[in-house]
């Protein structure tokens, strides 16, 4: 028998995976000291049992440090099997040197994570797909496109236009593109420091078109809402976006509500701000794709059936 807890910052997105699944949230106690130190409790017991923990990694730091204690305590408390359920996985855009004397912060997550003691791990549209071989363990890759793709094909496709933020998604641009029979733009920028763009242009035609831009995550918005302004300057009719990770820092949601985007579609694997959240926000649920997975681990069937696109 699988037994499903969860992390606070992912509290409300487990308590679903384990009522898709059939089952409930193992009780977990969160106890925080005055220094900002806290310690974390299993509240039953999970001797003997697969376990699965839920948490999104995003900020602040301490999302992964409660997944790691998380981890660890299931491990002391002689569980059979980990699997750590994390729909957002933190730190992937650190997956490479991309100049000298930085971090790989991908791959030191990887270690610690396994160092703490997962035996396998399902997240979500990993910022890069090489993150997966960062693990020495199994890693389940699940794909939104299984739930963008039949939102998708509920619009009118006769003038509709795939767009790419940046050239780095270029690949999973073309891909919902070739499926759905429509063309592709690309938005091509320039950076010289992280989080503020130089310049930007647009690879291909949009006048006429309804564009929808794809994307695996969303933090500052900045370069979502300039490319959004941009389609529009070349005659696009209306721009809507579709994004995986609403991670939305700083003035993000300021920007997405003062943007020409008529909507903004993300999953769940972040919880939105109520305070902020707007008219613009639709937000696609990813739990029931989750449960599955872990219900396809659990009676040893393929789990290729619940991935759409890649």
């Amino acid at each position: 028998m699988l037994k499903i807890l969860a992390g606070s910052a992912s509290d409300s997105f487990g308590r679903k995976v384990a009522e898709s699944f059939g089952g409930k949230l193992v009780p977990v106690k969160t106890t925080r000291f005055s220094d900002g130190e806290f310690t974390v409790s299993i509240e039953e017991t999970i001797r003997g049992k697969e376990v699965a923990i839920v948490q999104s990694t995003f900020p602040p730091t301490d999302n992964l440090m409660e997944l790691l204690l998380l981890v660890d305590a299931a491990k002391r408390a002689s569980a059979k099997r980990i699997i750590a359920v994390i729909p957002y996985f933190g730190f992937a855009r650190q997956d490479r040197k991309d100049k000298p004397r930085v971090a790989i912060g991908a791959k030191l997550v990887a270690n610690l994570l396994i160092a703490a003691g997962i035996d396998r791990l399902i997240t979500m549209d990993l910022h890069a797909d090489q993150i997966q071989g960062f693990f020495e363990i199994p890693v389940d890759h699940l794909y939104a496109s299984t739930l963008f793709v039949p939102y998708l094909e509920g619009l009118d496709r006769s003038k509709l236009c795939i767009a790419t933020p940046d050239t780095g998604g270029t690949k999973r641009a073309n891909s919902y593109a070739k499926h759905l029979g429509v063309d592709m733009a690309i938005c091509y920028k320039q950076r010289k420091v992280a989080n503020k763009i130089e310049h930007m242009t647009v690879i291909g035609d949009v006048r006429g078109k309804d564009v929808v831009i794809i994307d695996d995550m969303c933090d500052t918005a900045g370069t979502l809402t300039k490319a959004a302004s941009l389609m529009m300057e070349h005659g696009a009719e209306s721009v809507r976006a579709l994004c995986t990770h609403a991670v939305l820092s700083g003035p993000a949601y300021e920007r997405i509500a003062e943007s020409v985007l008529t909507q903004f579609v993300v999953t769940d694997s972040i919880p939105l701000n109520k305070e902020k959240n707007t008219d613009k926000f639709k937000v696609l649920t990813v739990h029931e794709l989750f449960a599955e997975t872990l219900t396809c681990l659990v009676e040893n069937r393929s789990i290729s059936d619940t991935l759409l696109i890649h």
